[in-house]
């Protein structure tokens, strides 16, 4: 069934005459060929079900096309069957039907014309269609091989009529618009004036229809008889070899009508003027050595294409069905005979083409089924496209006659062909294409088919990173790329969220360490706990990967992470760790929104959290070498302390003014000898802050940077300095002066020797090695609760604050007293960042 009747072509060669015609089917036929192209390297890669192009395109591009696809193909398989009945009708009228006028039968024309009596027809011959189908395929491919023999003899009793008939004059009636009218139409035999005549266009009115007639509109009736190119996909789920009969049978099918439709046209432009090919679409009948075999064919060909439509229809509707993708809407439509023969579906599919009858006429629903089948055309191309492009390995059909050339020329050709034949109809359904698309991708259970944008994603992807040139980094385009470590994500819900809006569009990764020994396990425990994690990413909606590792301890695996994580140009910059405290944890995952709202449960693969009395997997020289780690690898530190504290939503829905504020203090409070302002680290921090202030979220906050002055030290300078290091660096924020002459008294205090000495010296040494052994051991505990005291009275309370964070010393063992300091320095304050940066991440260049 891929080619258009003789009764169509006659219908098309009369209006469009013989070079619109020949033009027409170079058209038609270079979409279908390409369109082929795709179908056959498709069906040969891998064993095909019921459902033909639906199941193709499905197993392709996912459900969501899959599945809108799926429904248009139904559609527009019913509306073929629909308009090949109609067709049938007509050729039934025309043959048997009493003309307008007379109310008593003569002759061979007994059969009453209207409105009801020709919808009686229609489902009396669509009965028997649906007859044929219900008892199986195994009928249906009997009776359609029955029919190709048939309608290969009427064929060539044809051809030999054009040449073995005398040249007559062949009456015509026009019975549904003028019963008086009778025209004559002419048979000339081989005539060069009558070819003259008929090489160009002539349009005129179809008088089954009274419109009038156009290239498009001619093109849409042509078009649909040449749908049945998957004919034999559709019957994928009941051939025995599919990867084998489908390819053979289709190329086969396309080159031997498309050789026959065009020599029919020749043939029938060169004895027939345009009266009888535009005004007696029966007139083969009239000049064919045999004409009742004529009728015969023209009544049995017809009836296949229905038959065809119908039970290629109920296949694809059983597809759908048996995916669930619809859920219980087509749960009927599953059950099957004993023989596996989709019952439910072949009535429920013959109920709808039913419905469709009542439309009337055969043209008025040419162009939508056009449309509807160039759509699925276009998008069978789209699938080969995808795979080809994607260039998976596991896609190597055994058809290889085809390239993305071919795909590509198919959907343009079918996508400019929708439009030209009728616009209205090619937006409205690539609507009612979005709409199902939106419809399946929210309501439509996930699959294991495969997804093909995966797929392109990762092509694109591994290209792009390619690209990305680690050498050609520039601080104008720096952006935060997160390693934060996690535990366990039931006490760090709102530290995961809080670090999400820290990362500007960089790369955010969550990292888990999990103390074992692979070789004393019989398989990778980290494999069973990836989803929990990647659903734990979906739920908290944030944009972060997951790398878990093992390792005999947590420092171990956190350098693991750090020299591994990532990939190209795409890895972390920045390591964020929660603070070492004797603070019990909070499971602040079950009241996460995301759970509490949707009233889901916390994922099971992750443990309780550690019971207060339970010791510490990490000790505090592990957790302060760590940090030591980073450093060395040039990575940059925030430690996190009391995050699980802050109420975002809270802080920052709330009508109260002022706007919450962000605190900065962007000077090292451990070392008040050395209270600068611009060095790499301080300048990391404003950056850290000003990151936060530009998320979405936090735009409402005001940044407060606190500038700490001595008396004596000219504060305003230090302040309008300041000032225009902010201006320069495009930050808004608000400076605010605060003396601690009372805090760095205490400070100097506890010095040995005065300022200027060897103790001072030896400092800045120190300092300028970016290394200080003996940090921790000139600040007393009394000048850190000072400084802490001095942070915590600015009001108001801000949202969150930011620290200086020192080198940890190089004398490991100083570390425990190095982390006594910044507990004692950030106690009491609520959300707590300590910030120590080592690269350059500002620029005042444009």
């Amino acid at each position: 069934h891929t080619g258009l009747s003789p009764i169509s072509a006659g219908f098309v060669v009369g209006h469009a005459g013989l070079y619109q015609a020949l033009a027409m089917f170079v058209v038609a036929y270079f979409i279908i060929g390409m369109t082929v192209l795709s179908v056959c390297a498709i069906a040969t890669n891998g064993a095909l079900d019921a459902g033909g192009a639906y199941y193709m395109i499905s197993r392709a591009l996912g459900p969501e096309f899959g599945g809108s696809i799926g429904i248009m193909f139904f559609l527009a398989n019913v509306c073929g069957s629909a308009l090949y009945v109609l067709g049938l009708v007509e050729a039934v009228v025309d043959s048997f039907g009493i003309p307008p006028g007379q109310n008593v039968a003569t002759g061979v024309r007994v059969l009453p014309q209207s409105y009801w009596y020709e919808l009686l027809y229609g489902t009396v011959l669509l009965a028997l269609c649906l007859l044929v189908c219900l008892v199986g395929a195994s009928i249906y491919a009997k009776a359609t091989f029955l029919i190709f023999l048939i309608v290969a003899g009427v064929l060539g009793t044809i051809l030999v009529s054009f040449f073995a008939t005398r040249p007559t004059a062949v009456p015509i009636h026009l019975p549904h618009f003028n019963s008086s009218e009778i025209k004559n139409g002419s048979f000339t035999g081989f005539s060069l004036a009558t070819l003259h005549d008929n090489l160009g266009g002539g349009y005129g009115v179809d008088y089954t229809t009274g419109q009038m007639m156009s290239f498009s509109s001619v093109f849409a009736v042509m078009f649909n008889g040449c749908t049945g190119i998957m004919a034999g996909s559709n019957m994928s789920g009941d051939l025995k070899r599919p990867s084998y009969s489908i390819p053979r049978g289709t190329i086969s099918a396309v080159l031997f009508t498309y050789l026959v439709y065009n020599l029919l046209a020749f043939l029938m432009c060169a004895t027939c003027d345009r009266t009888l090919l535009q005004k007696d679409y029966g007139f083969l009948r009239d000049i064919s050595i045999f004409p009742p075999l004529v009728t015969v064919g023209i009544y049995a060909a017809t009836l296949s294409a229905a038959m065809s439509n119908l039970i290629g229809a109920s296949r694809i509707l059983y597809a759908l069905a048996r995916d669930d993708l619809f859920g219980r809407a087509l749960t009927l439509a599953k059950k099957t005979s004993a023989s596996g023969n989709p019952v439910m579906a072949v009535i429920l599919s013959w109920l709808v083409v039913q419905l469709v009858l009542f439309s009337g006429k055969l043209n008025t629903i040419a162009g939508v089924v056009t449309t509807f089948f160039l759509l699925v055309y276009a998008t069978v191309n789209l699938a080969c496209l995808a795979l080809e492009w994607a260039s998976a390995p596991n896609f190597r059909p055994t058809f290889r006659y085809f390239t993305w050339h071919t795909c590509l020329l198919g959907i343009a050709g079918c996508c400019i062909m929708m439009f030209l034949i009728s616009p209205v109809s090619a937006s409205a359904s690539l609507g009612f294409l979005l709409i199902l698309l939106l419809a399946l991708h929210y309501l439509s259970p996930s699959s294991t088919w495969g997804y093909i944008s995966q797929a392109l994603i990762f092509h694109q992807v591994r290209k792009y990173l390619l690209m990305l040139d680690v050498r050609k980094d520039h601080v104008k385009f720096w952006r935060p790329q997160m390693l934060l470590m996690v535990q366990n994500p039931r006490g760090s819900s709102r530290l995961i969220d809080f670090v999400n809006d820290l990362k500007k569009s960089g790369l955010y990764v969550l990292g888990h360490v999990e103390l074992q020994d692979l070789d004393m396990l019989p398989s990778d425990p980290l494999q069973p706990q990836q989803d929990s994690w990647l659903s734990l990413v979906d739920k908290l909606n944030v944009k972060a990967f997951i790398s878990l590792t093992l390792a005999p301890s947590v420092r171990h695996g956190v350098r693991q992470l750090l020299f591994t994580s990532g990939l190209g140009g795409m890895r972390p910059n920045t390591l964020v760790l929660g603070f070492y405290d004797d603070t019990a944890p909070q499971d602040g995952l079950a009241q996460h929104p995301a759970f509490t709202s949707a009233r889901e449960e916390v994922p099971l693969g992750f443990p309780p959290l550690r019971a207060p009395t339970t010791p510490k997997l990490l000790s505090a020289r592990e957790y302060v070498g760590i940090v030591a780690d980073a450093l060395k690898m040039l990575r940059n530190v925030l430690l996190a302390r009391q995050l699980e504290s802050l109420d975002k939503a809270w802080e920052l829905r709330r009508a109260a003014s002022p706007p919450p504020s962000i605190h900065v203090w962007p000077v090292n409070l451990l070392r008040p000898d050395s209270a600068r302002y611009a060095d790499t680290c301080s300048l990391f921090l404003l950056q850290m802050a000003c990151v936060l202030n530009m998320a979405r979220a936090w735009r409402r906050a005001r940044l407060r940077l606190f500038l700490c002055v001595e008396a004596g030290a000219m504060p305003h300078a230090q302040e309008e300095k300041l000032r225009q290091l902010l201006k320069d660096l495009r930050i808004q924020a608000q400076i605010q002066l605060v003396p601690w002459d009372a805090v760095t008294r205490l400070h100097w205090q506890t010095r040995r020797g005065p300022p200027g000495g060897p103790a001072e010296d030896q400092e800045e040494e120190e300092d300028g090695a970016v290394n200080f052994p003996t940090n921790t051991t000139q600040v007393s505990d009394e000048y850190v609760c000072a400084a802490n005291k001095l942070v915590l009275e600015q009001s108001p309370v801000p949202a969150v604050r930011f620290l200086y964070l020192p080198r940890p010393p190089a004398d490991t063992s100083l570390y425990p007293l190095y982390l006594h300091q910044l507990e004692l320095l950030t106690r009491g304050l609520g959300p707590t960042v300590l910030v120590h940066g080592v690269s350059a991440v500002t620029s005042t260049q444009l």
